[in-house]
């Protein structure tokens, strides 16, 4: 059983005396407290560009995580696209105040993150927790020093750029030494499957020690990834899936909701006025979207293995268990063929589930969330203190309250060569987005969930949008507290 230190239960009660005090900016919110006989695990487990609709690959997850716990059904990120996402699980922090606004330079990649002895491993390492991360870090990560091991981990077993986009041949730093798995597509080294093997053998030697540790796991899976395969489109990259997953779901059809292929895009920015999809782009699309689905596959294997050996180890109920996505992918939407990095629902929209102490089970929890919130629940549940002022707020309390942190607006950042390109706020009703340019986008999800029809020089609209504006406007500049305090209507 792992037990408390005195300090460690004075550092929880203080923060459980913060909680209250500040009622998490709304109602009588029972905050969640840390267990005094126990500090929990925590492991969080992140995919590379999953949908929330792709989770229906993913049955085991589904039961073992949301089911067991929580779905949070309207989760988003702040910035949709790989690196800035990853680093703002890691600071808590929106990219404007973390500083990683692109996957690579001049304004983003791995060197672009400051600050890295102050961020969320060690402040769990200053909580008295065993730090560990296994699979894909920031990008650009080992191009400059393969053999950088990040300031707070205890174990790090993380996947080299440009290798960490191979399904075989990959390199690991392996606490300061490399070494490269899977040479000759051997299926044994399958990233997914080494990413899971490891995982488990990690929570089986860590679970036998008092001391509590936290686990991060990141899968490459669904992103695309070398080798090709026969049968791959020639026009499109696709992830590689295991051998013994080909073709699982090679009669699903792809989605077509009225996004798919828009029909009439005049309303949309200069840059999202394009051509219509072709028959092949179409096809292209399609074996893009199966594969991608089946890749998931052992990726879902990955999480039944890493949660049994949880159980088997006595420690299940005592871990916090986090699943979800650095981003969601676009796939004919809006006619683009694929990708990220826009404000559009399938590109902001991941799939999150959590389960553990202080998480009810069964709980299908509507609030919307972002990813900002995921250093605060570790911080909550752990006890320990963040060095950097959190944009995020603790999931924990929204699990436990349905009418919790409804008024809450979202801050979605997109950027592009050397400067924010747009920024967007996201209410339970509203999108509206501003550009580079001048360009705005509004609409009004009850009515127009698909973002077909943008409301911006409507002038029934024109009062929404003025406060909107400036609700944005506060949020571009927020840090702190300020990232997550309610505005009054519009919804």
């Amino acid at each position: 059983m792992k037990t408390v230190s005195t300090l460690t239960l004075c550092t929880a009660c203080a923060l459980c005396a913060a909680v209250l005090l500040s009622g998490f900016e709304a109602g009588s919110a029972r905050a969640y407290v840390v267990p005094t006989a126990e500090r929990p695990n925590v492991v969080i487990l992140m995919t590379d560009d999953q949908t929330l609709r792709s989770m229906r690959a993913m049955p085991h997850t589904r039961e073992l995580i949301g089911d067991a716990g929580a779905t949070f059904t309207r989760a988003f990120v702040n910035n949709p696209r790989c690196c800035p996402s990853r680093a703002t699980f890691l600071t808590g922090q929106y990219s404007h105040n973390h500083g990683v606004l692109t996957n690579g330079p001049p304004i983003g990649g791995w060197e672009r993150l400051q600050g890295t002895s102050n961020w969320l491993p060690t402040w769990l390492r200053a909580a008295g927790y065993r730090t560990v991360h296994i699979g894909k870090f920031l990008n650009n990560y080992g191009r400059q020093d393969p053999y950088e091991v990040p300031a707070g981990w205890d174990e790090w077993y993380a996947m080299v750029d440009p290798t960490t986009y191979r399904y075989y041949g990959y390199t690991v730093n392996e606490n300061g030494a490399l070494r490269t798995y899977g040479r000759d597509d051997d299926p044994r080294w399958y990233s997914t499957d080494f990413i899971a093997e490891r995982s488990v053998e990690i929570v089986e030697r860590l679970s036998s020690s008092s001391q509590p540790f936290f686990l991060s796991v990141a899968f490459l899976a669904p992103h695309t990834g070398a080798p090709r395969e026969p049968g791959d489109p020639l026009d499109i990259g696709t992830p590689a899936v295991a051998p013994r997953h080909r073709g699982a779901f090679a009669t699903a059809q792809l989605p077509h909701p009225a996004s798919f292929d828009e029909a009439d895009v005049s309303d949309k920015p200069p840059s999202m006025r394009r051509p219509r999809l072709s028959s092949h782009v179409v096809a292209d699309i399609e074996a893009l979207y199966r594969q991608r689905l089946e890749s998931l596959i052992a990726v879902d294997e990955g999480v039944e293995r890493i949660v049994g050996a949880l159980r088997a180890a006595g420690e299940l109920e005592r871990t916090l268990i986090v699943f979800t996505s650095d981003n969601g992918y676009l796939a004919g939407e809006h006619r683009l063929p694929h990708g990220k990095a826009k404000i559009y629902e399938p590109a902001i929209r991941v799939p999150l589930l959590v389960r553990g102490p202080g998480v009810p089970s069964g709980v299908r929890a509507t609030q919307l969330v972002t990813n900002a919130d995921l250093a605060p629940t570790v911080l909550d549940v752990a006890g320990a203190t963040a060095g950097r002022p959190q944009d995020g707020r603790s999931l924990l309390p929204l699990a436990r309250e349905p009418a919790l942190g409804l008024a809450r607006p979202l801050l979605i950042e997109v950027a592009q060569g050397a400067r924010m390109r747009t920024t967007a706020i996201r209410t339970r009703r509203w999108l509206y987005a501003e550009h580079a340019g001048g360009a705005t986008e509004l609409y009004d999800l009850s009515t127009d969930p698909q973002e077909l029809n943008s409301l911006s020089v409507t002038p029934a609209a024109a009062q929404v949008r003025a406060r909107l504006a400036r609700q944005l406007e506060a949020l571009r500049r927020c840090r702190g507290r300020d990232c997550r305090r309610p505005f009054s209507s519009p919804g």
